[in-house]
């Protein structure tokens, strides 16, 4: 871990960046799960969560190092609490995509073929929106170093902006997704439930890609 607090030592900036990469490359493999459980393969499904778990476990590696580090006082631009809240935002990125993981792999859940297209859909969708949150954080060090004003901001404003397109797009797909689900419901009878809580949870991160956005946008305008 010395490379983590080598740039702790120097910023909390640095890690924070870092730490969103983990939870986004974490969020990317929901996709090769879904396809895992359109195929109905359990083994391919169990690597998926393996991957997973691997991935969120450098996440909250990450996390606990900053929290661990993270002076009192910060002579940023950004308070401490600041820091805190989007750290938990992105984290919950991570966290989601193991639950979702953690649960295919439970239960051997195989995805009904009249779900494939809708949950895909919401999925590659909702990896976008992590994509984006993760380019929004990179330009965090450019922000604290403008004092989140100027250029800089106007640019991150309209990256803010157009992540919260992309997860108005998610909800549209998520509404499709539940109504998919909910026209075979007496065919899958109590899986139904859950079904449906995959579906609420791969929409969750990209809430939580917008809200570390949102988070980013409330500093800009302050």
């Amino acid at each position: 871990m010395a490379w983590i607090e080598k740039l702790v030592g120097r910023s909390p900036i640095g890690p924070m960046q870092e730490h969103m990469r983990a939870s986004a490359t974490c969020a990317r493999e929901i996709l090769p799960l879904i396809e895992a459980m359109a195929a109905g393969d359990d083994q391919a499904i169990q690597k998926c969560r393996a991957d997973i778990d691997r991935l969120e476990h450098e996440a909250d590696t990450i996390k606990n190092e900053i929290r661990s580090h993270l002076p009192r006082r910060l002579m940023l631009a950004m308070e401490r609490r600041d820091m805190l809240e989007i750290l938990d935002a992105q984290d919950s990125i991570a966290d989601v995509t193991q639950d979702i993981a953690e649960l295919a792999d439970q239960r051997g859940m195989h995805l009904p073929d009249a779900l494939v297209v809708p949950i895909r859909a919401l999925a590659v969708r909702v990896v976008e929106a992590c994509d984006h949150g993760e380019k929004i954080v990179n330009e965090l060090d450019e922000l604290v170093e403008t004092g989140f004003a100027g250029r800089e901001s106007s640019r991150v404003e309209a990256m803010i902006d157009e992540l919260g397109r992309i997860e108005s797009a998610t909800d549209q797909l998520q509404d499709q997704a539940c109504r998919a689900l909910f026209a075979i419901e007496d065919e899958l009878g109590v899986a139904t439930v859950y079904w449906h809580q995959v579906i609420l949870w791969i929409a969750d991160m990209a809430d939580y890609a917008e809200r570390v956005g949102n988070r980013l946008r409330l500093l800009i305008a302050n």
